[in-house]
């Protein structure tokens, strides 16, 4: 078994020096933090990575900052770039997810989480963020303003996405509506669900929308390329579904891709669903007027904050996404919620739960261009 787990890392290791040269770097042209953050422990990364906001340097703080919001598989689909007091967030197609986000739809959500966390960072550290869409990218011009810190800035790097069942206890009414507070952006709507009869509805949907995306040969193939089963393989990418953050254990790959097929099935998979969701204190829905990047981009912000405000509150929460994920299914869950035309672009739930192994970030260096 330790031959097993040392070729486990050797393979790791070269792994990282195989993609090392073919990006043509080096530690020196990689720089110092990203060299160093390389031959960090998982614990040591996730420290670095989610270290308190400083006050310099300006531009890599922002943006490593900005790159703790929620993204989808973790795939950190942003390429920052900065001139002067201006930030530009542009996508990165090479990490769009086609089988589960044809559209792009959840990559312009991440890229929208992004910005609301680099507009709260800058407002603490004294400086005004303006963002406008200018096509596919967020640009964001900075101007010095009177220092504001605030809770939700405060609970950036503390945030998660915690898929596990939660404490199925109720949340207050002041809970309740500071969450929706934190939802509200021009052009998105939040729908607010907290009975037990709403939320199994919810739950059928999420239910039917797993089972048709455990049966689709290609979205299955993506979401086991991100997947990272153990430490190593995670360090050495800095990106993914850390396989202990959804609560399952850290293995060799050797190990875990074989058994993949015996314990991860579509009735195990819908039976934890419906745990964490008959466990929740609620779900929260967001839906925007139109269906257009600039929309999906204030999804995302509005996303954002609902994830931090839970965070300053105490609370945990995570997406339950496949009733919009499915196209199929979509619709029919837009009719269920009355949204009209609109389309549903987020589903999230809530309530009181466990801390789980945070995920990894890629430091600035490796998503800032000049």
């Amino acid at each position: 078994m330790r031959c097993a787990i040392e070729a486990e890392r050797k393979f790791v290791a070269n792994r990282r020096q195989f993609i090392t040269a073919a990006l043509g770097l080096s530690a020196a042209a990689i720089g110092g933090p990203a060299a160093a953050l390389a031959a960090m422990t998982y614990d040591e990364a996730v420290s670095a990575s989610r270290a308190p906001l400083r006050a310099a340097p300006r531009d890599r703080e922002l943006v490593r900052f900005a790159t703790l919001a929620a993204n989808s598989h973790n795939t950190q689909p942003w390429i920052f770039s900065v001139r002067g007091n201006v930030i530009t967030i542009a996508p990165d197609v090479a990490r769009r997810c086609p089988a589960v986000d044809p559209d792009d739809h959840h990559l312009f959500v991440s890229l929208g989480c992004a910005a609301e966390n680099l507009i709260l960072a800058a407002s603490t550290l004294g400086w005004r963020a303006d963002p406008v869409v200018d096509g596919d990218r967020i640009v964001i011009t900075l101007d010095e303003a009177p220092a504001a810190a605030s809770a939700l800035t405060e609970a950036i790097p503390v945030r998660q996405c915690t898929r596990a069942a939660f404490a199925d206890k109720p949340a207050a009414p002041e809970i309740l509506r500071q969450l929706e507070n934190a939802c509200r952006e021009p052009g998105v709507g939040a729908i607010l669900i907290t009975e037990r009869a709403g939320i199994a509805e919810v739950t059928d949907y999420v239910l039917e929308g797993n089972s048709a995306q455990m049966r689709d040969k290609a979205f299955m193939r993506e979401l086991v390329d991100w997947i990272r089963f153990n430490e190593a393989e995670a360090v050495a990418t800095m990106d993914g579904l850390f396989a202990p953050a959804s609560g399952n254990p850290a293995l060799p790959s050797w190990m875990a891709r074989p058994l993949l097929k015996l314990f991860f099935t579509e009735s195990g998979e819908n039976k934890k669903y419906r745990e964490q969701l008959d466990s929740s204190a609620g779900v929260v829905v967001l839906a925007a007027d139109r269906s257009d990047i600039s929309h999906w981009i204030a999804v995302g912000r509005a996303c954002q904050r609902f994830g931090l405000q839970a965070t300053a509150l105490g609370l945990k929460y995570s997406f339950v996404n496949q009733p919009v994920e499915v196209a199929a299914l979509r619709r029919q869950f837009a009719t269920r919620l009355g949204l009209g035309e609109r389309r549903p672009d987020i589903v999230m739930r809530f309530g009181t739960g466990p801390s789980l192994p945070k995920s990894l970030r890629r430091p600035p260096e490796r998503v800032m261009r000049s």
